[in-house]
Protein backbone atom coordinates (compact mmCIF):
# COMPACT_ATOMS: atom_id res chain seq x y z
CA UNK A 1 0.00 0.00 0.00
CA UNK A 2 2.75 2.44 0.99
CA UNK A 3 4.75 1.67 -2.14
CA UNK A 4 1.64 2.06 -4.32
CA UNK A 5 0.71 5.37 -2.62
CA UNK A 6 4.31 6.62 -3.01
CA UNK A 7 4.31 5.94 -6.74
CA UNK A 8 0.89 7.56 -7.03
CA UNK A 9 2.06 10.74 -5.27
CA UNK A 10 5.21 10.83 -7.33
CA UNK A 11 3.17 10.61 -10.51
CA UNK A 12 1.05 13.56 -9.37
CA UNK A 13 4.21 15.56 -8.71
CA UNK A 14 5.60 14.79 -12.12
CA UNK A 15 2.29 15.85 -13.68
CA UNK A 16 2.36 19.22 -11.82
CA UNK A 17 5.99 19.78 -12.88
CA UNK A 18 4.96 19.15 -16.47
CA UNK A 19 2.25 21.80 -16.01
CA UNK A 20 4.94 24.32 -14.97
CA UNK A 21 4.89 24.19 -11.17
CA UNK A 22 8.37 24.97 -9.84
CA UNK A 23 7.95 25.37 -6.10
CA UNK A 24 5.55 24.81 -3.24
CA UNK A 25 3.60 27.88 -2.08
CA UNK A 26 3.22 26.98 1.52
CA UNK A 27 4.30 24.40 4.07
CA UNK A 28 0.81 23.68 5.36
CA UNK A 29 -1.85 22.01 3.23
CA UNK A 30 -4.84 24.17 2.12
CA UNK A 31 -8.42 22.89 2.03
CA UNK A 32 -9.77 24.38 -1.18
CA UNK A 33 -13.29 23.27 -0.36
CA UNK A 34 -13.55 25.25 2.85
CA UNK A 35 -15.80 28.35 2.65
CA UNK A 36 -13.62 31.31 3.61
CA UNK A 37 -14.79 33.67 6.29
CA UNK A 38 -16.32 36.90 4.98
CA UNK A 39 -13.54 39.31 4.35
CA UNK A 40 -13.70 42.46 6.35
CA UNK A 41 -14.86 45.33 4.20
CA UNK A 42 -12.23 47.93 3.68
CA UNK A 43 -13.02 51.24 5.23
CA UNK A 44 -14.63 53.65 2.83
CA UNK A 45 -12.24 56.31 1.68
CA UNK A 46 -12.78 59.59 3.44
CA UNK A 47 -14.44 62.07 1.19
CA UNK A 48 -12.57 65.22 0.62
CA UNK A 49 -14.48 68.26 1.81
CA UNK A 50 -16.55 69.74 -0.97
CA UNK A 51 -14.88 72.87 -2.14
CA UNK A 52 -17.10 75.92 -2.12
CA UNK A 53 -18.34 76.67 -5.58
CA UNK A 54 -16.33 79.31 -7.27
CA UNK A 55 -19.52 81.08 -8.26
CA UNK A 56 -22.66 81.17 -6.18
CA UNK A 57 -26.16 81.17 -7.65
CA UNK A 58 -27.08 84.56 -9.06
CA UNK A 59 -30.20 86.25 -7.70
CA UNK A 60 -31.74 88.07 -10.68
CA UNK A 61 -33.82 90.34 -8.44
CA UNK A 62 -30.78 91.41 -6.40
CA UNK A 63 -28.83 92.11 -9.58
CA UNK A 64 -31.73 94.18 -10.93
CA UNK A 65 -32.03 96.13 -7.67
CA UNK A 66 -28.34 96.99 -7.72
CA UNK A 67 -28.43 98.04 -11.37
CA UNK A 68 -31.57 100.13 -10.86
CA UNK A 69 -30.15 101.93 -7.82
CA UNK A 70 -27.06 102.84 -9.79
CA UNK A 71 -29.06 104.68 -12.46
CA UNK A 72 -29.28 108.41 -11.75
CA UNK A 73 -31.06 109.44 -14.96
CA UNK A 74 -33.59 107.90 -17.31
CA UNK A 75 -30.87 107.42 -19.92
CA UNK A 76 -28.73 105.56 -17.40
CA UNK A 77 -31.71 103.44 -16.41
CA UNK A 78 -32.37 102.55 -20.02
CA UNK A 79 -28.72 101.56 -20.44
CA UNK A 80 -28.86 99.47 -17.25
CA UNK A 81 -31.91 97.61 -18.51
CA UNK A 82 -30.31 97.05 -21.90
CA UNK A 83 -27.29 95.52 -20.14
CA UNK A 84 -29.39 93.24 -17.94
CA UNK A 85 -28.90 89.66 -19.14
CA UNK A 86 -30.89 87.59 -16.63
CA UNK A 87 -34.35 87.87 -18.20
CA UNK A 88 -34.92 85.28 -20.92
CA UNK A 89 -37.47 87.55 -22.62
CA UNK A 90 -34.58 89.64 -23.90
CA UNK A 91 -33.30 86.74 -26.00
CA UNK A 92 -36.43 86.58 -28.14
CA UNK A 93 -37.19 90.29 -28.42
CA UNK A 94 -36.16 92.62 -31.20
CA UNK A 95 -36.05 95.80 -29.14
CA UNK A 96 -36.04 97.10 -25.61
CA UNK A 97 -39.30 99.02 -25.20
CA UNK A 98 -38.47 101.68 -22.64
CA UNK A 99 -40.92 104.59 -22.80
CA UNK A 100 -42.74 107.20 -24.85
CA UNK A 101 -44.20 110.60 -24.17
CA UNK A 102 -42.75 113.37 -22.05
CA UNK A 103 -40.58 112.57 -19.01
CA UNK A 104 -41.65 114.71 -16.07
CA UNK A 105 -45.29 114.77 -17.15
CA UNK A 106 -47.83 114.89 -14.35
CA UNK A 107 -49.32 111.54 -15.39
CA UNK A 108 -47.38 108.33 -15.99
CA UNK A 109 -49.16 105.35 -17.50
CA UNK A 110 -47.82 101.86 -16.79
CA UNK A 111 -48.91 99.17 -19.22
CA UNK A 112 -48.21 95.46 -19.14
CA UNK A 113 -45.79 94.33 -21.85
CA UNK A 114 -44.94 95.09 -25.48
CA UNK A 115 -46.77 93.34 -28.28
CA UNK A 116 -45.61 92.63 -31.80
CA UNK A 117 -45.91 96.24 -33.02
CA UNK A 118 -44.22 97.63 -29.93
CA UNK A 119 -41.39 95.11 -30.20
CA UNK A 120 -40.84 96.10 -33.81
CA UNK A 121 -40.86 99.89 -33.19
CA UNK A 122 -39.32 99.97 -29.72
CA UNK A 123 -42.11 102.15 -28.26
CA UNK A 124 -45.03 101.25 -25.99
CA UNK A 125 -48.66 101.33 -27.17
CA UNK A 126 -48.24 101.77 -30.90
CA UNK A 127 -50.54 98.98 -32.16
CA UNK A 128 -54.34 98.93 -32.21
CA UNK A 129 -54.51 99.09 -28.41
CA UNK A 130 -52.13 102.05 -28.44
CA UNK A 131 -54.21 103.87 -31.02
CA UNK A 132 -57.28 103.41 -28.84
CA UNK A 133 -55.33 104.67 -25.83
CA UNK A 134 -54.38 107.80 -27.76
CA UNK A 135 -58.05 108.43 -28.57
CA UNK A 136 -59.01 107.88 -24.95
CA UNK A 137 -56.43 110.40 -23.76
CA UNK A 138 -57.40 112.88 -26.47
CA UNK A 139 -60.98 112.70 -25.22
CA UNK A 140 -59.85 114.33 -21.96
CA UNK A 141 -57.48 116.71 -23.73
CA UNK A 142 -54.28 114.80 -22.97
CA UNK A 143 -51.73 112.85 -24.97
CA UNK A 144 -48.18 111.60 -25.18
CA UNK A 145 -47.22 114.62 -27.30
CA UNK A 146 -49.78 117.12 -25.99
CA UNK A 147 -48.29 120.60 -25.70
CA UNK A 148 -49.95 121.47 -22.38
CA UNK A 149 -51.04 118.16 -20.84
CA UNK A 150 -48.59 115.47 -21.94
CA UNK A 151 -48.30 112.01 -20.46
CA UNK A 152 -45.40 109.62 -20.02
CA UNK A 153 -45.84 105.94 -20.87
CA UNK A 154 -43.95 102.75 -20.02
CA UNK A 155 -44.64 99.05 -19.43
CA UNK A 156 -43.96 96.64 -16.60
CA UNK A 157 -41.87 94.46 -18.94
CA UNK A 158 -39.54 96.05 -21.49
CA UNK A 159 -39.39 92.96 -23.73
CA UNK A 160 -42.17 91.17 -25.55
CA UNK A 161 -43.22 87.80 -24.11
CA UNK A 162 -43.33 85.07 -26.77
CA UNK A 163 -46.66 84.93 -28.60
CA UNK A 164 -47.89 87.76 -26.34
CA UNK A 165 -48.36 85.33 -23.46
CA UNK A 166 -49.00 86.60 -19.94
CA UNK A 167 -45.95 87.68 -17.93
CA UNK A 168 -44.60 85.12 -15.49
CA UNK A 169 -44.30 86.02 -11.78
CA UNK A 170 -40.51 85.62 -11.86
CA UNK A 171 -40.28 87.95 -14.86
CA UNK A 172 -42.29 90.62 -13.08
CA UNK A 173 -40.19 90.18 -9.93
CA UNK A 174 -36.85 90.68 -11.67
CA UNK A 175 -38.00 93.70 -13.68
CA UNK A 176 -39.94 95.41 -10.88
CA UNK A 177 -36.84 97.14 -9.41
CA UNK A 178 -36.31 98.83 -12.78
CA UNK A 179 -39.97 99.85 -12.91
CA UNK A 180 -39.92 101.39 -9.45
CA UNK A 181 -36.72 103.27 -10.27
CA UNK A 182 -38.31 104.39 -13.53
CA UNK A 183 -41.18 105.93 -11.59
CA UNK A 184 -38.78 107.63 -9.18
CA UNK A 185 -36.76 109.19 -11.99
CA UNK A 186 -39.79 110.23 -14.07
CA UNK A 187 -41.37 111.92 -11.01
CA UNK A 188 -45.05 111.81 -12.02
CA UNK A 189 -47.72 113.20 -9.72
CA UNK A 190 -50.20 110.46 -10.61
CA UNK A 191 -49.96 106.91 -11.89
CA UNK A 192 -52.44 105.23 -14.22
CA UNK A 193 -52.13 101.45 -13.91
CA UNK A 194 -53.23 99.95 -17.22
CA UNK A 195 -54.45 96.38 -17.05
CA UNK A 196 -54.36 93.33 -14.81
CA UNK A 197 -50.65 92.53 -14.89
CA UNK A 198 -49.71 96.11 -14.16
CA UNK A 199 -51.92 95.87 -11.07
CA UNK A 200 -50.11 92.68 -10.12
CA UNK A 201 -46.74 94.40 -10.40
CA UNK A 202 -47.59 97.64 -8.60
CA UNK A 203 -50.43 96.64 -6.26
CA UNK A 204 -49.67 92.97 -5.68
CA UNK A 205 -53.14 91.88 -6.81
CA UNK A 206 -55.27 91.38 -9.89
CA UNK A 207 -58.95 91.65 -10.74
CA UNK A 208 -59.18 94.72 -12.94
CA UNK A 209 -62.98 94.72 -13.11
CA UNK A 210 -63.00 95.10 -9.32
CA UNK A 211 -59.97 97.40 -8.99
CA UNK A 212 -60.63 99.81 -11.85
CA UNK A 213 -61.97 103.26 -11.13
CA UNK A 214 -60.89 103.30 -7.48
CA UNK A 215 -57.98 105.53 -6.52
CA UNK A 216 -55.29 103.80 -4.53
CA UNK A 217 -51.56 104.22 -3.96
CA UNK A 218 -48.63 102.63 -5.76
CA UNK A 219 -44.92 103.44 -5.60
CA UNK A 220 -45.73 106.21 -3.13
CA UNK A 221 -48.11 108.02 -5.49
CA UNK A 222 -51.86 108.24 -6.09
CA UNK A 223 -52.74 105.58 -8.63
CA UNK A 224 -55.80 104.76 -10.72
CA UNK A 225 -56.24 101.27 -12.22
CA UNK A 226 -58.04 101.24 -15.58
CA UNK A 227 -58.95 98.69 -18.23
CA UNK A 228 -56.27 97.88 -20.77
CA UNK A 229 -57.24 99.19 -24.22
CA UNK A 230 -56.70 95.70 -25.65
CA UNK A 231 -59.40 94.47 -23.28
CA UNK A 232 -61.74 97.20 -24.46
CA UNK A 233 -61.16 96.14 -28.07
CA UNK A 234 -62.30 92.64 -27.12
CA UNK A 235 -65.07 93.81 -24.79
CA UNK A 236 -66.38 97.18 -26.03
CA UNK A 237 -69.30 96.99 -23.62
CA UNK A 238 -66.91 98.20 -20.89
CA UNK A 239 -66.10 101.48 -22.64
CA UNK A 240 -68.61 103.31 -20.46
CA UNK A 241 -66.66 102.34 -17.34
CA UNK A 242 -63.43 103.31 -19.07
CA UNK A 243 -64.87 106.74 -19.86
CA UNK A 244 -65.83 107.18 -16.21
CA UNK A 245 -62.25 106.36 -15.20
CA UNK A 246 -60.87 108.95 -17.62
CA UNK A 247 -63.20 111.59 -16.19
CA UNK A 248 -61.98 110.64 -12.72
CA UNK A 249 -58.39 111.18 -13.85
CA UNK A 250 -59.24 114.53 -15.37
CA UNK A 251 -61.02 115.66 -12.22
CA UNK A 252 -58.11 114.59 -10.01
CA UNK A 253 -55.63 116.52 -12.12
CA UNK A 254 -57.84 119.62 -12.02
CA UNK A 255 -58.29 119.36 -8.25
CA UNK A 256 -54.53 119.10 -7.66
CA UNK A 257 -53.44 121.77 -10.14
Amino acid sequence: MESSQFHHDLALLDWQIELGATEAIGDAPVNRYEVPAAAEKPAAPREAPVAQAATTAVDPVAVAEQAARGAQTLDELRAAMAAYELCDLKKGARNLVFSDGVPGARVMLVGEAPGRDEDREGRPFVGRAGQLLDRMLAAIDMGRAHAERPVYITNVLPWRPPQNRDPKPEEIAMIKPFLLRHIELAKPELLVIVGNWSCQALLGKRGITRLRGTWTEAAGRPALPIFHPAYLLRSPEFKREAWADLLSLKARLKAES
